[in-house]
């Protein structure tokens, strides 16, 4: 299987064998060209897979406000019947079990492997959702156990470097240390990294149907290989909050960004590309999200999802709360502008058990 070519090694690849034309007409043009979603590559892959900043172009999406709720649906044990046919399309993982580091594992295992991702020397950026500084039991802030297994095989598959940031709502180096995140990736060799104010660059965002600028931390642009590690949960502005909720944590003023937040997510997500989307499951905050606070509110599910389309894992992702992709608008703005598929039915469901 091809492996997903990221951003700095597909430049250098143009500028050695001098392909003017596609980079004229994939970076160097001033105005973008709307393009259909991208055909799926053999296996599954799809052609903008490991670019963690290839923008997409899109054509025209309203804006949309994003209802709020907190209410607890059923949660289904299966896909949606259709799915399950499903033998083409994207490659989307669902691993399921009561070992965190066994199912994340499996999960990546099903889409071929963190070695098709991860290369020598390879410099990985790994985002967490790391909120506040509450422990792993209230469903917070990503499984701590998952972020340490994403490190190991990072490393396996031989990366040079593993980063591992937030910016938390309360203190960093608090919230670091009580989400259990900071030992686990620290102990699986990573380095955790407290997110710098001079890294922000304000960023195009040329696709963009409300925003086109925004500033964003650097080094989410610059890796060879992004990995979104969100924790599936609710939210009570964006309903809920999975991969592309997550790339909130990865740009300055999110104050502002609230505003039109279905359309915005959207946007940013033309532009903060992730290789893999991974969402932990494990234990879901199912309401009073996203902050939580009591126990009750919190529902071990035991699964990850992991998928190279964002809007893919994020629709099945829904899927947990009751829900549909189709309800959530950055979820559905985001396929209307060709981020990803959001129809479950042409996507390739692979389904474990570890």
């Amino acid at each position: 299987m091809k492996s997903p070519v990221s951003r700095r090694r597909f430049l250098r690849g143009l500028l050695m064998v001098g392909a003017s034309a596609t980079l004229a007409s994939g970076f160097g043009c001033s105005t973008p060209t709307p393009a259909p979603t991208a055909t799926p590559l053999p296996g599954g892959a799809s052609p903008t897979a490991g670019s963690a900043n290839t923008p997409t172009a899109a054509p025209g999406a309203g804006p949309a406000k994003v209802p709020a709720s907190n209410a607890t649906a059923a949660v289904p044990t299966q896909p949606p019947a259709a799915t399950q046919a499903a033998t083409t399309g994207v490659p989307l993982a669902v691993a399921r079990g009561g070992n965190p580091e066994a199912i994340t594992r499996a999960a990546i295992e099903a889409l071929g492997g963190m070695s098709r991702f991860v290369k020598k020397g390879d410099r990985v950026v790994i985002k967490p959702n790391i909120l506040t500084a509450a422990e792993p039991q209230y469903a917070v802030s990503t499984n701590p156990q998952v972020m340490a297994t994403l490190v190991r095989l990072c490393l396996e598959a031989g990366a040079g470097q593993v980063q591992v940031f937030d910016f938390p709502t309360s203190n960093a180096a608090t919230a670091y240390e009580r989400s259990g995140i900071e030992k686990a990736v620290t102990a699986a060799g990573a380095r955790m990294e407290k997110m710098s104010q001079l890294k922000y660059k304000k960023t195009p965002i040329p696709n963009g149907l409300d925003i086109k600028s925004w500033s964003i931390y650097e080094d989410v642009l610059t890796a060879d290989v992004l990995i979104d590690a969100a924790i599936a949960k609710t939210h009570d502005l964006a309903t809920l909050s999975m991969g592309m909720k997550n790339l909130m944590g990865v740009i300055q003023d999110r104050g502002s960004f609230h505003s039109n937040i279905g359309q915005r997510l959207a946007d940013l997500s033309t532009v903060v590309r992730p290789t893999i989307t991974v969402i932990d499951a494990v234990r879901v905050l199912v309401r009073n999200g996203p902050t939580g606070g009591r126990l009750s509110d919190v529902e071990e599910m035991n699964t990850v999802i992991a998928s190279t389309d964002i809007v893919a894992a994020d629709s099945y992702g829904a899927t947990l709360f009751g829900k549909k992709g189709a309800d959530l608008p950055y979820i559905r703005l985001a396929a209307e502008m060709g981020v990803g598929t959001m129809d479950l039915s042409e996507v390739d469901i692979r389904e474990v058990t570890a």
